[in-house]
């Protein structure tokens, strides 16, 4: 019978994950020759090499991700009964531990935490984090958290076997434009009629991909007159009539603050950015958290409709 060691195992994925000894060693809180070591010894417990020699790195050979394969399986089962276990234990009062993006914490997850409070019934104690998708995914393969919230775009996708990632919002982008304006009172907006503004997005990153996918759908490639990453500073910017931008609805706070901007919604071509929560594969069968997913679910509905 051969002997399954899933501690072992787990350093065998975060390796496969991290891509070197080194890496993998500083994710696990490990020295490099201890994690060697115990790759080693799984690999004699199992009968079959594990890693091969590439230059001067290690890569998994073909048994390794076979095995794996498999062990996925195992690790969903696990979370399943951790799930199952911890609600046996406490309940929908157990503890959630979520790490969400900038513009998720104050329009999804505050609201969801205090909704869960305003409740009878205890609800499971939630401590938050802020990070961008790839720390948030890191977090939760760690088990440092419990739930990510991202862009669709950035979440790992359907055939990663490590998370369950599940829909959550569809969230508008409209467009902010100078209160003075000559289309801030046209009726029948659509992005087209922008082609020729000067627009305001990051030079990089997210929103950079969201602005201009957004624009070349609607026919044209938008001129980027200036670049910013934050909503404050994209709102201010609109607001002295330097350009016009895409906002997406959940940054209602730094909408709300600017009397120099006319928000629009755009009627024919509404883009949209979509949101999702993710968790371990098997960890949302667990009470706490299908309880947290479901106050988040209610928090998402205001920002779906005009």
């Amino acid at each position: 019978m051969i002997e399954w060691d899933v501690k072992k195992l787990r350093i065998l994925r975060t390796l496969r994950d991290r891509g070197t000894v080194t890496a993998a060693a500083e994710a696990l809180l490990m020295t490099p020759s201890a994690v060697s070591q115990q790759l080693s010894n799984l690999s004699r417990q199992l009968g079959v090499p594990l890693l091969e020699a590439q230059g001067r790195r290690v890569r998994l050979t073909d048994a390794a991700h076979l095995v794996l394969r498999h062990a996925e399986a195992v690790f969903a089962q696990l979370e399943r009964a951790d799930a199952e276990l911890t609600g046996y234990l406490h309940g929908e009062a157990g503890e959630v531990r979520i790490a969400a993006f900038a513009t998720a914490v104050p329009a999804l997850v505050v609201p969801a935490v205090q909704a869960l409070r305003d409740e009878e019934r205890p609800g499971p104690d939630v401590r938050v984090r802020e990070a961008e998708a790839a720390q948030a995914y890191e977090l939760l393969v760690a088990g440092d958290v419990d739930l990510a919230l991202s862009l669709a775009a950035h979440a790992p996708t359907a055939r990663d076997p490590r998370f369950a990632v599940l829909p959550l919002l569809a969230d508008p982008l409209d467009v902010a434009l100078p209160a003075g304006h000559r289309l801030a009172g046209a009726s029948g907006l659509r992005l087209a009629d922008l082609s020729a503004e000067p627009w305001i997005f990051g030079g990089s990153g997210p929103w950079s991909e969201i602005t201009t996918a957004a624009c070349e759908a609607a026919g044209f490639v938008p001129e980027q007159a200036h670049s910013a990453s934050g909503w404050t500073a994209i709102l201010a910017m609109v607001e002295g009539g330097m350009g016009v931008a895409l906002i997406p609805r959940m940054a209602s706070a730094e909408r709300q603050s600017r009397d120099g901007v006319v928000m629009r919604v755009l009627e024919a071509d509404r883009p949209r950015r979509h949101v999702v929560a993710a968790v371990r594969q098997g960890a949302e069968q667990g009470p706490a958290v299908a309880r947290v997913l479901t106050a988040l679910r209610e928090a998402a509905k205001p920002f779906s409709h005009p």
